[in-house]
């Protein structure tokens, strides 16, 4: 793909750019934002990612263009699941919500850092070791099974998660279970203690840390361009606060959802192998020989995912109307 060092330092300014607007426009003066203005941001970054997309196209080509598009609408995919969870975060910590901006956009940025540590690692291991995409496809697989095992009560597990991670967070910080404003610290008699604040941040961070186990490998199976992950990613990250406030209680709607990635990641995980074993060099596959097999091209992979996604969001709806038409919640509804 050849990016120069000069595109990716514009790159970086530019979204850096963007959260520093997004904090001093939207987040420094603590409040409740309203649908139209979740509304219009939403549209807004989505656009500029759509956008982007055209530039890639326009610049690289329409391989790398639509190789993008896919990355950013899988990322995108991942993160409305994400939403579920900081839902669930925020409702068990009972963060004010004026306050909840603050976190979610603190908590967005550690993700894009943290992936970006990532996506170079990941980088660093195919250019070196081809046989990786064996893991990241095996990985994928492994993290859709255990995601629909968990699709039956997500509440419970991620609880049980957040749970573990504050018992280990009180037991190394002396915390203070009152909000200050939206402190992370208060003084209490004289003592510096943590608030729950913080405790939401370090929880955050840490499912961050979980989300990006799962969502680079699955963008490494659709390029393998590291300035295409790392930007899929930051636009699909960007956005991210004002689409939990704008979905709210639509989230508990998309009942099959759950379903829609694990056959998503799936998907990426066989393609991982496919194109791992026709760049075989393992010499106990073959004898280190690359095995002819088909490989799934980028119009395809991307139809399959959207095509996936708009099938699971529309039966989901239904199900859900149904439900509420005969005054009966569905299991997945009482998640």
């Amino acid at each position: 793909m050849g990016v120069s060092p000069l595109v990716w330092g514009i790159t970086i300014a530019v979204i850096l750019g963007l959260f520093i607007f997004d904090f001093f426009a939207h987040v420094r003066v603590p409040h409740a934002p309203t649908l139209k203005e979740s509304g219009f941001w939403s549209a807004v970054y989505i656009t500029i990612a759509l956008l982007f997309g055209g530039f890639v196209w326009w610049k690289y080509g329409g391989t790398y263009g639509g190789e993008y598009y896919a990355g950013f609408v899988t990322e995108k995919a991942l993160s409305v699941d994400n939403l579920f969870v900081f839902v669930i975060i925020m409702s068990k910590f009972a963060v004010p919500k004026e306050y909840q901006q603050k976190v979610l956009l603190l908590g967005i940025v550690m993700a894009l850092v943290l992936r970006g540590l990532f996506i170079a690692v990941g980088a660093a291991a195919i250019n070196a070791y081809s046989w990786v995409f064996y893991l990241f496809g095996a990985f994928l697989i492994v993290t859709a099974i255990k995601l629909l095992r968990e699709s039956d009560d997500p509440v419970e597990h991620e609880e049980d998660r957040e749970s573990r991670l504050e018992r280990f967070v009180k037991k190394h910080l002396r915390t203070h279970d009152e909000y200050d404003g939206d402190k992370l610290f208060t003084r209490v008699g004289g003592k510096r203690l943590a608030t729950p604040m913080l405790m939401v941040l370090i929880v955050i961070g840490f499912t961050d840390v979980l989300f990006a186990l799962d969502s680079i490998p699955a963008i490494y199976g659709l390029t393998q361009e590291a300035y295409l992950v790392f930007t899929a990613n930051a636009f699909a990250l960007m956005g991210l606060r004002q689409l939990y406030f704008l979905l709210g209680g639509l989230l508990d709607r998309l009942v099959y959802l759950s379903y829609g990635l694990s056959f998503i990641l799936v998907f990426i995980g066989v393609k991982l192998v496919l194109h791992a074993l026709h760049e075989n060099t393992l010499p106990f596959i073959n004898g280190g020989e690359h095995v002819s097999v088909p490989e799934v091209s980028t119009p395809l992979s991307l139809s399959i995912i959207v095509g996936t996604l708009v099938i699971t969001t529309i039966a989901s709806l239904i199900s859900s109307k149904r439900a509420d038409t005969h005054g009966v919640r569905s299991p997945e509804l009482e998640k």
